[in-house]
């Protein structure tokens, strides 16, 4: 049996896999477990739940593999230095950070007093890992890989082949060229400062015009070969210290863009300025302007390689706007992208590079039953994203008594339903009437999107349902659209396109005589980001759109996360106090159904 422990450390959105014989066998973010979004550090706590879910201790890991490598792109780095001779608070910044990467060892004897770490520790390039995380798991036999993120060891993108000898990249983009940064400067500006604002922008996109493209093609220059280039005189990462912070909390970026930004585009939106149809248009602008990047690239790799399957990773396979055009504005045909493309996914890349490094091979073929693909021989294919904790009844039951005191007071009922298809009949009877349903269920997911198991479930037939949402419980920007949650088989006859996109990480057009349908989950411009759900890979979440098919004949249900500005729910208390603190309906805890009387 060989064991791998993956982890992403020291970077935004931590986390920790356990891949044993070439299966992940556990998955999760450091944040779910901190309580701090996007929480950067060493991720101790995602590596004590996957040593217990394993059952294994820390002197049983044969292996731990980081996807960061300090000496990748060495001579690159130095010469960079000597060329452009930059700020030296940002070189100090830039020792101190590969310091702490290298410290492991350290970091695993202070997070497990006693135990033992007797293994081989595997460095492996960024995008390496990336690329890994996408396509040794995908259901290809052979495919294009892609990484595009801000930066990680000197490159901020990456291309290659995947085939049954693992991943060989032979293309990048290097410091301080990125697209990831292009879009991040643009988020900053638009007065979104927070790390992973940039959902925002891209939601925000559709109400504005591109009126700014000229603008943008002067930040960014896109090369004959597919590749991209920043304007450097619009940026300041080159050659000033950027007010980077990576450790024990939620990470932070300083301000990216220089004055020369403001001088071309206007002044830049303060967090709490109201938005204007400029900023709108900007907005649009710039996506436009990311998907004239990245489509130009997604060509220029199709005449390379003359191959038609795509994976993809990295911080830009975030951008599900792009990404649901890839067949549409691309000469590629398939598309795979794991559920946490960005760092944390790192994490499951670099122990699954190891696992091919190795030579490791899994026995039998895998039929991938949540994803159009091929029957792949030899390694394991990821068609879901349930890789987190799980909560037994007793567990529930325990909590539910403990706070019986506290639920009475609120007014909220308790039943226990152990049937499954009673449960989800009676959860499914809430959301046609209107209600807003916690669900916990099952495994978390791994990766940033709710799948049904940690999700807030609604009607997509009520216009005035997002509304709701960010009165009762969300309290987000208005302008950010909603999810569903579709059953895989209904897919076509609701949207322009029939794809597969079980971890939500495209965005379709519906078709134009259902819009009215489902106005809940229609943006603007009559898009919508979807997840199919199959029965194989969840049946208990099929099951609930099912039922609630059966009583409207919509086969879909609006489905967000379950937080309220913070991580999604991990464990059951964590469900209940979200319940009791929002106004939320309806909480189905496991098989427990719990309720307000005058909800």
């Amino acid at each position: 049996m060989t064991t791998i422990l993956g982890l992403n450390a020291y970077h935004g959105d931590a986390s920790a896999c356990l891949v044993r014989d070439g299966s992940i066998v556990a998955a999760a973010e450091e944040e779910r477990f901190r309580r701090v979004k996007h929480w950067a550090g060493f991720p101790s706590e995602a590596i004590r739940y996957c040593l217990e879910e394993g059952g294994l201790r820390l002197a049983d890991v044969a292996h731990i593999a980081v996807n960061s490598d300090p000496k990748a792109s060495l001579l690159r780095k130095i010469g960079y230095a000597l060329k452009t001779r930059p700020d030296l608070s940002l070189i100090a910044d830039r020792i101190r950070n590969q310091k702490k990467r290298r410290s492991i060892e350290a970091e695993l004897a202070n997070a497990f007093p006693g135990a033992t770490f007797e293994g081989e520790i595997h460095r492996i390039e960024h995008h390496v890992a990336h690329a890994a995380s996408a396509f040794l798991v995908s259901p290809f036999e052979r495919a294009v890989v892609l990484s595009v993120d801000g930066f990680g060891d000197f490159s901020s993108a990456a291309w290659g082949m995947g085939d049954r000898n693992g991943v060989s990249i032979d293309g990048r983009v290097y410091f301080p060229h990125s697209l990831g940064i292009f879009y991040q400067a643009i988020t900053q500006y638009l007065g979104f400062p927070h790390y992973g604002d940039e959902y925002k922008v891209m939601g925000l996109a559709p109400y504005g015009r591109p009126l700014f493209t000229s603008a943008m093609r002067r930040i960014l220059r896109l090369e004959d070969n597919g590749a991209f280039a920043l304007d450097l005189r619009y940026f300041r990462h080159h050659k000033e210290k950027i007010a980077y912070e990576w450790t024990g909390g939620a990470p932070h970026v300083g301000v990216l863009y220089s004055p020369a930004f403001e001088d071309l585009l206007g002044p830049a939106r303060t967090e709490d300025e109201p938005l204007e149809e400029r900023h709108r248009n900007i907005a649009r602008s710039a996506q436009a302007m990311y998907e004239e990047a990245f489509f130009h690239l997604l060509t220029k790799l199709h005449e390379r390689y003359r191959h038609s399957d795509l994976t993809l990773a990295g911080g830009c396979a975030m951008n599900s706007v792009a990404n649901g055009k890839i067949k549409r504005n691309s000469p590629f045909r398939r598309v795979y992208i794991q559920s946490a493309v960005g760092d944390a996914g790192g994490a499951i890349g670099a122990a699954m590079q190891v696992w091919s490094e190795l030579g490791g091979i899994v026995s039998g073929a895998s039929t991938a039953t949540a994803l159009e693909g091929d029957r792949i021989s030899g390694r394991s294919v990821m068609d879901h994203a349930y890789l987190g904790p799980t909560y037994d009844d007793k567990a529930i039951e325990a909590l539910l008594a403990a706070r019986r005191a506290e639920l009475a007071g609120q007014d909220c009922v308790v039943e226990h339903i152990g049937d499954e298809a009673a449960l989800c009949e009676r959860a499914a009877d809430a959301i046609a009437q209107g209600e807003v349903v916690g669900w916990f269920q099952g495994r978390m997911e791994w990766g940033p999107r709710a799948l049904g198991n940690r999700s807030i479930i609604c009607d997509p037939r009520r216009a005035d349902m997002k509304d709701i949402l960010n009165l009762k419980i969300k309290r987000r920007e208005s302008f950010r659209p909603f999810a569903p949650s579709i059953q895989r088989e209904s897919v076509a006859h609701w949207f322009e396109e029939d794809g597969d996109v079980p971890f939500m990480m495209q965005v379709f057009q519906i078709r134009e005589e259902k819009r009215a349908a489902i106005p809940a989950i229609t943006h603007v411009d009559g898009s919508g980001r979807l997840q199919t759900v199959h029965r194989e890979t969840n049946p208990r979440y099929w099951g609930l759109i099912e039922a609630f098919r059966v009583r409207t004949g919509v086969p879909m249900v609006l489905n967000t996360s379950f937080n309220e500005n913070e991580p999604m729910v991990c464990r059951p208390d964590e469900a209940l106090d979200c319940f009791l603190r929002t106004k939320m309906d309806v909480l189905a805890l496991g098989n427990s159904f719990i309720r307000r009387r005058n909800g």
